[in-house]
């Protein structure tokens, strides 16, 4: 074989502890930038809804990444691509803290700092890494029978608790969606071209449809994701919108602040997530842990 650029890549599972749950991401290790046809060839080839590009940048003293969907879209906000790509760091023992202060942890995407908290599992010694994304905003209401009939369900289907479809924002705007119940939640067949129709009237990313766990369960709430109008029909894990619904939950008072919160997502993909969420004076905490599935080499 000619002398072809090679690059190392892990797939992950994220917001997991086992292989072949939570949400799977490739994270390709790198020398620095590419070119943006690079980054967009190689997200398509794998085909997971993101893959995360790293690098140790020494001027920045801090790990850069970049995230891109299949369809070429690059993607800004600390979700599961940032989660992923930061324990795909650490489990390669890449020494992306070592210039830094331990109280001032962070890393770089698209220019800007993103600051983290990161611990290890006692038991798996695995990363767990909370991302500090911004205080939730709330946006504006959006009419329930719009999103209703493009979910596929009737109204009182969305009739929970005063609850109503809602944009909230900390790093990305998505919609958070009440939805009556688990069973409901597992029913939905949304119609992906009325979704996109919303997004773009509304200016807003995906649908965050969430339901109110029973008080026996870890988790406090059950949720569903879809976000077609940037190429990801239904993601198993959602970092940039369980920031906004534990924001959003919490103004509403139903969830307290400086409280850790647990959302399961993905079981309808058989890809169950759990998510652990914070809101705090300053910021929300969303994190979790991941888990090396694959690993290999690509070539340019």
């Amino acid at each position: 074989m000619e002398n072809r650029t090679t690059l190392q890549y892990y797939v992950l599972d994220v917001f997991s502890n086992k292989s072949y749950k939570g949400n799977p991401l490739s994270v390709v290790f790198t020398n620095g930038d590419l070119e943006l046809e690079t980054y967009q060839n190689i997200s398509k080839e794998f085909g997971y809804s993101e893959t995360s590009f790293v690098y140790y940048s020494t001027k920045q003293k801090a790990l850069n990444v970049r995230s891109f969907t299949p369809t070429g879209f690059e993607i800004d906000g600390a979700g599961h691509n940032l989660l992923g790509a930061v324990c795909g760091a650490l489990l390669k023992r890449m020494p992306i803290f070592e210039e830094q202060n331990e109280s001032e942890r962070f890393v770089m995407m698209n220019n800007a700092p993103i600051p983290l908290t990161v611990s290890f599992d006692p038991i798996t010694q695995y990363p767990v890494v909370q991302m500090h994304q911004k205080s939730a905003v709330i946006k504006q209401e959006i009419p329930t029978y719009r999103i209703a009939v493009a979910l596929g369900l009737k109204i009182e289907d969305l009739d929970v608790n005063a609850f109503v479809p809602t944009i909230v924002k900390t790093e990305v705007a998505h919609t958070m969606v009440p939805i009556k119940n688990s069973q409901v939640l597992n029913s939905i067949v949304p119609d992906n071209q009325l979704l996109i129709e919303i997004s773009k009237e509304y200016q807003f990313e995906g649908f965050y449809c969430f339901t109110l766990a029973d008080e026996n369960q870890e988790h406090i709430i059950e949720t569903r994701f879809f976000n077609p109008i940037i190429g990801i029909n239904e993601d198993p894990a959602t970092g940039t919108a369980a920031g906004p619904l534990i924001g959003f939950l919490t103004q509403k008072k139903f969830t307290k602040s400086e409280k850790e919160y647990k959302i399961l997502q993905g079981v309808k993909l058989k890809q169950a997530s759990m998510i652990e969420v914070m809101n705090r004076e300053e910021d929300i905490l969303v994190g979790g842990s991941s888990i090396i599935t694959m690993k290999g080499e690509l070539y340019l």
